[in-house]
């Protein structure tokens, strides 16, 4: 793709991603009842290396007992052109697609909240995957990742003082808040297991608080990544 083609890509995607992120939901005023929360679902996409070919899955876990009860792959070729800090736009409408299916053929396994290997409002326009997906499909999401989205022009970085902080984290549930500057708190560094050296980092997608997000993300965690997302085949 030319590269006068990329920037009329890439503002086409920003005008987009403005709206988007005005309608992300981060204090949901009817939050979800995690003692209620019966399925949780994860979605994660896998690259063939060296090839445009992807695989796109689906998995829905019982709440608390973590078993799968229901997983949708699909083979996919990814045409859209990957832009850094816009890779939604890439897989969204496959993730989409994916829910669509479940819902209409096994509604019963829908879940009630979605986990989405990658970041929610930890992110430079505040839409990650996980909030682009929640705000198109209308429910709540939450953004695990397992790397640190860094924002350097707003502070949010992997420097000596992020990993003095991350070597503090001794036991299951310790966190810290990741705050830009002007002390927003965009997320999360969870340490979500007792055996990890290195923590995921939380984040709201839409519809959900970012207390309630991270509960549930250590409910789902029986290694260091959350089973939903786990689960997903590599």
């Amino acid at each position: 793709m030319s590269e006068v083609a990329s920037e009329e890509l890439q503002d086409c995607w920003k005008k987009e991603q403005d709206e988007l992120a005005m309608r992300v939901n981060t204090s949901y005023n009817e939050d979800i009842a995690v003692n209620r929360i019966s399925l949780v679902g994860g979605l994660d996409i896998s690259f063939v290396k060296g090839t445009d070919d992807a695989c796109i899955t689906l998995v829905v876990l019982t709440l608390p007992d973590l078993k799968v009860v229901y997983e949708d792959s699909q083979l996919i070729k990814m045409v859209a052109l990957y832009i850094p800090g816009y890779l939604a736009f890439r897989e969204a409408d496959f993730f989409h697609q994916a829910l669509q299916r479940l819902r209409v053929k096994h509604k019963e396994f829908f879940p009630q909240v979605m986990l989405v290997d990658g970041n929610g409002v930890l992110h430079f326009k505040r839409c990650g995957s996980a909030s682009h997906l929640g705000v198109i499909c209308d429910i709540p999401t939450i953004g695990v990742a397992k790397n640190l989205y860094q924002m350097p022009e707003e502070g949010i970085v992997r420097n000596d003082e992020h990993k003095q902080k991350v070597s503090q984290l001794n036991n299951k549930g310790d966190q810290f808040e990741l705050k830009t500057n002007n002390q927003d708190v965009l997320g999360m560094a969870v340490l979500s297991n007792n055996q990890a050296t290195n923590p995921v980092y939380v984040s709201v997608g839409h519809k959900c608080n970012l207390e309630t997000a991270v509960e549930i993300v250590l409910k789902c965690s029986v290694a260091r990544v959350p089973e939903p997302i786990r689960q997903v085949p590599p």
